[in-house]
């Protein structure tokens, strides 16, 4: 992939923006709408799917390759896409199952082209539960010095 101008994050991609409805077990998303208006005197009311740009959709694209199993969509030409993060569901929050979320997030995000460096993962058991861990990441795109921050993330084990 050639190197994007810096502040352009158009090599970034466009994708249709996806909400978080819940995270119980396993995380449930749809797809974002918005209301607009349209141009013109009679001023209707039009509801539309909402898109992630640059940035946002590259930390989207990530919290969507790590929550999909690894295989899942083998149908669709893409036996690599995903994570491994499914077999941990089960194991105990150790320091060692900690290590192994660190791992098979640092073994996803390596097939996907669009980052050039994972520069921090940080990964955190929820305070008040014995089950949850969040992940928060530093992600340097290619092409660009700065980085890319993805949180929110939370895994159930």
């Amino acid at each position: 992939m050639a190197a994007a101008k810096e502040g352009s994050d158009s090599y970034l991609l466009t994708d249709l923006a996806l909400e978080l409805l819940h995270h119980e077990l396993r995380p449930v998303y749809r797809v974002a709408t918005e209301e607009r208006r349209s141009a013109g005197s009679s001023s209707r009311r039009f509801t539309d799917f909402s898109t992630v740009t640059g940035r946002e959709n590259l930390a989207q694209a990530v919290k969507i390759r790590l929550l999909t199993r690894r295989g899942e969509l083998a149908a669709l030409a893409h036996p690599e896409f995903g994570s491994r993060l499914h077999e941990l569901v089960g194991r105990p929050n150790t320091e060692n199952t900690r290590n192994l979320v660190r791992l098979y997030i640092l073994e996803a995000l390596a097939r996907e082209p669009r980052i050039e460096k994972i520069v921090h993962i940080e990964v955190n058991q929820v305070p008040g539960t014995m089950d949850q861990l969040s992940v928060r990441l530093e992600i340097k795109p290619v092409g660009s010095t700065s980085t890319v921050t993805v949180q929110g993330l939370t895994l159930a084990l």
